[in-house]
């Protein structure tokens, strides 16, 4: 088995320019099949809200449904660095908050970091979580917690002043101290300068070809959610039609009495 990777291992992917793989995961199944395949970052994402939950967006999400999840990815994976994302309101209302939080997603829940959305103006809150030694990964561009203040999902940075503040914000968070930065929905070219002017990591997701690693939702690629389909999204298999023939199946034998058998019952 190989050694967990670190903070310092992902942040050394940047320099020996090795693309960093991440997908999200919220369950023990998917996070022992992603870490048997070698995936280097987990992320424990609030994505489960829409995802694996039903809601209409992450907002809904808590923090005691954050912990239940990573515990769950954590006894799954044995080598990948496993992030989780902090939820809306878990750290937006004050710094004592947003330590006490951060705090219960690493020593109750195991992860080994946490994500928050924003730049500039949770600049002084990324800076105290790391300042007690839990690491950080900042996400800006498009910040699904904001959606309200976006107006739904759409691509952030194209005007002028937008790439600007999403600059500033990828300055801010680095020099706030986090160890890697998602890049969400925002035009490639500007991912690429971003990427170029800091000396963090870059994730894309919908952030084009240039960022130092990519994210994608586990069941956006593997075709198991078909209540949005983002152009960024590639899918690299269809195991909802594979499942949907199974259950198909079953009903039909349970229905026509062919399940079960002599081979699957006890004497």
């Amino acid at each position: 088995m190989n050694k967990r990777k670190t903070i310092l291992d992902i942040g050394m992917m940047k320099d020996k320019q090795d693309k960093i793989t991440v997908l999200t995961a919220y369950d023990y199944p998917f996070a022992q099949l992603m870490d048997n395949a070698g995936i280097d970052m987990i992320l424990v994402g609030d994505s489960v809200g829409s995802v694996f939950s039903g809601y209409d967006n992450t907002l809904p999400v808590t923090v005691e449904e954050m912990l239940y999840h990573t515990k769950a990815v954590v006894r799954g994976a044995k080598q990948a660095l496993i992030v989780t994302d902090m939820p809306f309101m878990s750290y937006q209302v004050d710094i004592r908050d947003a330590r006490l939080n951060a705090g219960r997603l690493i020593k109750e829940g195991g992860a080994h970091a946490v994500k928050l959305e924003g730049g500039e103006h949770v600049a002084a809150t990324i800076r105290a979580i790391v300042d007690i030694d839990i690491p950080v990964v900042g996400h800006i561009g498009l910040t699904p917690q904001s959606i309200h203040r976006m107006g739904g999902f759409k691509v952030q940075g194209r005007q002028d002043a937008q790439a600007r503040q999403i600059m500033a914000d990828a300055k801010a968070v680095e020099e706030a101290g986090a160890f890697a930065l998602v890049l969400e929905g925002i035009p490639k070219d500007l991912a690429k300068e971003v990427t170029a002017s800091i000396s963090i990591p870059t994730i894309g997701i919908g952030a084009g070809s240039d960022c130092d690693g990519q994210v994608l939702v586990i069941h956006d690629i593997l075709g198991l959610c078909d209540k949005y389909s983002p152009k960024f999204v590639k899918r690299f298999a269809d195991i909802s039609t594979t499942i949907s023939t199974g259950i198909d199946q079953y009903i039909k034998e349970v229905k026509g009495g062919d399940f079960p058998t002599t081979e699957h019952s006890f004497k």
